[in-house]
């Protein structure tokens, strides 16, 4: 039975680059379950959508209850995948650990938090870290334009961000404010990124923050605004996320898998389809694909865990 599964794996290490060179990959049966990041869920499910093509036999279920709210179910045994768009914390990491939860991490792309106002704004095109430190920091009272800088007009501030279970909250609070969870608790917040994007694009005095890939499914309905970190104004893109020019709020999003579900066929088969074809993904899913650099690191590290499974 060993040496079949070592077979069988050495096989699926192929997988992606076998469907992308139009060979045909062999037939799986089964099911994953996924759960976790909204800024994540997305990704998964583009692969999900791409992997039932070449293996119909194989149900890829996504759901997303935030980076937390996935980390939770994952490390109570309930999920094969957890969608995270941080690194596990050292309390999430206990949990699974005292639950014989072990897993691998890992980098399947990369993303820069969006800042956006309503396509009404016309008086800011920047923030500065320190003005978003201002407006977001625990404690701020800050609720009108005119307070965040000198020459803004008198306009009510109404904030919008993802709830205190997200990946994109921890990273946003802890690159601006200093510390992750720190922040003001007096904003619309939701795990559904596209009340998000209703709140602030119906809101004339509206800011918030999210993931680059719902700014770009939603951008004539927003403004993007630049952040200055230090070095000058930087939107969000493609070269300046990969670069981590576009500072603090650049990061790489994760996938956290069960290392028992990996003795699944249908599961391992997943993950090296998602990483062999995580560049066309991206490019699908209004993602920022990993560096050529990443990619290796990333497959490299899939065929070294795929020989400790067989």
């Amino acid at each position: 039975m060993r040496k079949a599964a070592l077979f069988l794996a050495i096989a699926l290490v192929a997988l992606g680059t076998a469907v992308a060179a139009g060979a045909k990959a062999p037939q799986l049966k089964g099911s994953v379950t996924a759960d976790g990041s909204s800024t994540v869920g997305p990704w998964t499910t583009a692969a999900a959508e791409g992997y039932r093509k070449v293996q119909p036999g194989v149900r890829v279920t996504v759901g997303i209850s935030g980076t937390g709210g996935g980390f939770e179910k994952f490390c109570r045994g309930e999920l094969d995948l957890a969608n995270a768009s941080r690194a596990i914390k050292s309390s999430e990491y206990a949990a699974c650990r005292s639950n014989g939860i072990k897993w691998v991490a890992f980098t399947v792309a990369n993303d820069g938090i969006s800042l956006v106002s309503s396509r009404q704004n016309t008086w800011v095109d920047c923030l500065t870290t320190a003005e978003l430190k201002k407006i977001w920091n625990t404690g701020s009272k800050v609720d009108n334009w005119k307070d965040v800088r000198a020459g803004f007009p008198d306009v009510p501030l109404k904030l919008f961000g993802p709830g205190t279970d997200s990946g994109t909250f921890d990273f946003f609070t802890e690159f601006i404010n200093g510390k992750a969870k720190a922040s003001r608790s007096d904003y619309t917040a939701s795990e559904d990124d596209n009340i998000l994007v209703q709140g602030v694009s119906g809101t004339r005095g509206g800011l918030g923050y999210f993931g680059l890939s719902y700014y770009l499914e939603n951008q004539s309905k927003l403004k993007l605004i630049k952040v200055d970190g230090g070095a000058g104004c930087v939107a969000p893109s493609i070269k300046t996320v990969q670069s981590r020019a576009y500072k603090p709020l650049s990061r790489s999003l994760y996938i956290y898998a069960k290392r028992a579900a990996f003795e699944r066929s249908a599961v391992r088969g997943f993950i090296g389809y998602a990483l062999n074809n995580q560049a066309s993904i991206a490019k699908r899913a209004d993602y920022v694909a990993l560096t050529p650099a990443q990619a290796k690191r990333s497959r490299f590290h899939y065929r070294t865990v795929l020989r400790q499974v067989g």
